[in-house]
This record gives C-alpha cells, sequence and structure tokens, in this order.
C-alpha cells in the first residue's frame, strides 16, 4: 500500500491556508497504480453479491464506475441538486460554513438491493453520513462505506454506522 500512497500528492494550503490537500489525480492518471487500486477493492468484494455502487458526485464516480465494473453491478449516481433528469429524493446537510444538498433518483434501487457507497476520500464524514441517510429512505441493505483513502485524523468514521467502513489507504 505504501506504494499506492507515496503517489499521492500533497498539495499544501488547498483549498485554503493551513490544510494539506491529498491529491489523487496522480494516482488515477498512473494506469498501474489506478489498476492496481480498483483490484484491490473490488477483490474485498467479491462473491459479497453486491447489487449496486452508489458514486458520490464528483470522485466517487470515478472509483465507483470502475467497481461495478468489476464486479457487474450497476452504479447509481449521488448528485448536486438539479443534476438528475428524473424524480429525485434529497438531502440537505451541514457542511463548515452552511448547509448543502444532495439527490438521488427516487427509483434508483429496488427493495431488497445491497449496495456499497464509494468514494475518494473520507476526511469529515459529512457528504458520506448524509448519503447514508439519504439511501436508508430505500429499503436496502448497506453493506460498506468505502473509499480509496482515508484521513485518519479527522475521525470521519465515527460519524459512519460502526463497521460500516473500508479505507484501502489510510494517511
Amino acid at each position: 500500500m505504501d506504494s499506492l500512497k507515496q503517489i499521492i500528492r500533497d498539495i499544501p494550503d488547498f483549498p485554503k491556508k493551513g490544510i494539506v490537500f491529498k491529491d489523487i489525480t496522480t494516482l488515477l492518471s498512473d494506469a498501474k497504480s489506478f489498476n492496481r487500486m480498483v483490484d484491490l477493492l473490488a477483490h474485498r468484494y467479491i462473491g459479497e453479491k453486491i447489487d449496486q455502487i452508489v458514486g458520490i458526485e464528483a470522485r466517487g464516480f470515478i472509483l465507483g464506475a470502475a467497481l461495478a465494473y468489476k464486479l457487474g453491478t450497476g452504479i447509481t449516481l449521488v448528485r448536486k441538486p438539479g443534476k438528475l433528469p428524473y424524480d429525485t429524493c434529497s438531502i440537505d446537510y451541514e457542511l463548515e460554513y452552511g448547509t448543502d444538498t444532495l439527490e438521488i433518483h427516487e427509483d434508483a434501487f429496488k427493495k431488497g438491493d445491497r449496495i456499497l457507497i464509494a468514494d475518494d476520500l473520507l476526511a469529515t464524514g459529512g457528504t458520506m453520513a448524509a448519503v447514508v441517510d439519504l439511501v436508508d429512505k430505500f429499503e436496502v441493505d448497506l453493506h460498506e462505506c468505502v473509499f480509496m483513502a482515508e484521513l485518519d485524523f479527522l475521525k470521519g468514521r465515527d460519524k459512519l454506522p460502526p463497521g460500516k467502513v473500508f479505507s484501502l489507504l489510510n494517511f
């Protein structure tokens, strides 16, 4: 895992002073590393009978689509308001400075679907917690929330269901 971690670039003072941003684009653009990362994550779920991957806008789409392909499932998108063309369910959630909203198609799942929610990075956990609450409106089985990387010191997993979080890389 260290070889994958080393490819992720640190950007100091982005998006604001004092923050060290983990730039995953360097891993995504390296074919060998990207393939290895997807294979390692997909291997965890082989045989788990996952019905749908939920990808969170926007980098969760990348991870979610790759996992859906590897696992032979579909992908459902969670997007910002006004981006989905059909009737939606939405959730408002708190940010550091204000609120935001996420939406999903109201017919995204079949009753009993076993789902994974995928995103690139677990930081404070606010967005993923909102998505968990959003999919809880459906009668589905949340198998796990899966991340390429996690910033452990921010304790985002504390906002998520116990035992339902997996991160490939930890910082």
